[in-house]
């Protein structure tokens, strides 16, 4: 595994062996593999040996706490987004890693967080609704892992107040991973790799706390930006700005200025995706719920998607228990939106097109719909397919590349 822009000093001396890759004894089955029989083992039990557990373990600067790099486009302070107690470590993102592709967290062995949340379909399974053990199928679209670090409440509802809390939710529905939290901790102290870790990592055997943690700090690392859209918004200012004389002569704000627009010839937008741009900030309303560097104001909303079924999910209302918020969900994050289909809380719309078409139409009515957030915009065809290109070209960013794990 490697971690795009986590800890670029320990990454170097790290990226192999402390990560997933861990170098190993001749004789424990660590050295000697091929690429390709790694790449076989991956998320498969019993891939990576004790040996190699052992050696990531001892590795330097493998339990010393660190901060994700924010790539450009997110402000946030990300230190003061992770918890007080729980530090990210090398070795904590590296177990967490492991238990979040691992199957076994599952009843039956069958379901990890990584099968509704997988880093090759957007961190989601693009699926409309979920399947759990036993081929279930759940009520909801799995929502993105991406970016999680910047917002407290996960789940569309917002039942879950950390991703700590978010990470155990999964293991314990019956439709889901059809465990319980308790039942995965002995699993998994039953699992000699696994006990080893936790005891060096926690200072005891795993609990669902420590579990919850773990998966938590792995999923604080899936951060993404540096979309064309971040670096045209930085450049402009600059874009047919003619300097003064007396600016000309200054060399921060020229230097300043050179850069903006090299970034933005190195990551281009196009026409159609800057007329999008205009209008997703204008007339087409967007930036009413999807705004700040997340594209998302971690707010809820009824746009009235399955208001109009027979039994409709009353979404935030099953969690506040209160009226005014039947059938509102989350809004999502729009960064690498294009990876993520199919889209709202039930995957009822397929494309980004039908969203946007979903939005001019002034949504599906129902009494509770959020009448100051959504309403008939009377976008052209051409508008609608102009706020589409911004969204699928503009938004899109680089992923970390985190790569499937050997497991225990």
């Amino acid at each position: 595994m490697t971690i795009h822009r986590l800890f670029p000093t320990l990454f170097l001396v790290l990226a192999s062996s402390l990560l997933f890759l861990a170098c190993g004894d001749a004789d424990e089955g660590g050295a000697g593999r091929s690429q390709a029989e790694i790449d076989a083992l991956r998320g498969k039990p019993g891939g990576l040996s004790l040996a190699e557990i052992k050696a990531s373990l001892a590795e330097p600067g493998a339990h010393e706490s660190f901060v994700p790099e924010a790539p450009f486009g997110i402000t946030s302070k990300l230190a003061e987004l992770i918890p007080a107690d729980n530090p990210m470590t090398p070795a904590k993102v590296r177990l967490g890693a492991q238990l979040y592709f691992d199957p076994r967290l599952s009843k039956d062995d069958s379901v990890s967080c990584a099968t509704c949340h997988h880093p090759d379909k957007g961190w989601t399974d693009n699926a409309p609704v979920s399947t759990g053990i036993a081929g279930q199928k759940g009520g909801r679209s799995a929502p993105t892992v991406m970016n999680r670090i910047l917002h407290p409440t996960q789940f569309w509802d917002g039942r879950a107040a950390s991703i700590e809390e978010q990470a155990l939710g999964p293991i314990g529905n019956p439709i889901e991973m059809g465990f319980s939290a308790e039942d995965a901790a002995t699993k998994v102290n039953a699992i000699e790799g696994y006990r080893i870790q936790f005891e060096r990592v926690f200072g005891g055997p795993a609990t669902a706390d420590a579990i919850a943690k773990a998966i938590a700090c792995f999923e604080r690392t899936v951060i993404t930006a540096g979309a064309p859209n971040d670096y045209y918004a930085a450049a402009k200012p600059w874009i047919g700005y003619e300097p003064s004389e007396s600016e000309k002569k200054n060399e921060k704000l020229m230097a300043r200025r050179d850069k903006a627009l090299a970034e933005l010839k190195a990551h281009p937008i196009s026409e159609a995706a800057i007329r999008g741009r205009e209008l997703f900030f204008g007339k087409a309303e967007c930036s009413l719920c999807h705004v700040g560097e997340n594209f998302s104001d971690e707010l809820y909303w009824n746009l009235g998607i399955g208001m109009d079924q027979e039994k409709p999910d009353h979404g935030r209302e099953d969690f506040t228990k209160e009226e005014k918020d039947r059938g509102k969900f989350r809004t999502p994050t729009l960064r690498n939106i294009h990876l993520t289909a199919p889209y709202m809380h039930d995957g009822s719309l397929k494309t980004l097109t039908e969203v946007v078409q979903h939005y001019n139409k002034g949504g599906t009515p129902n009494p509770w719909l959020s009448t100051d957030r959504i309403r008939p915009l009377k976008l052209s065809d051409q508008e609608v397919a102009d706020v589409v290109t911004y969204m699928r070209e503009a938004l899109a960013s680089p992923q970390p590349a985190i790569e499937i794990p050997l497991l225990p």
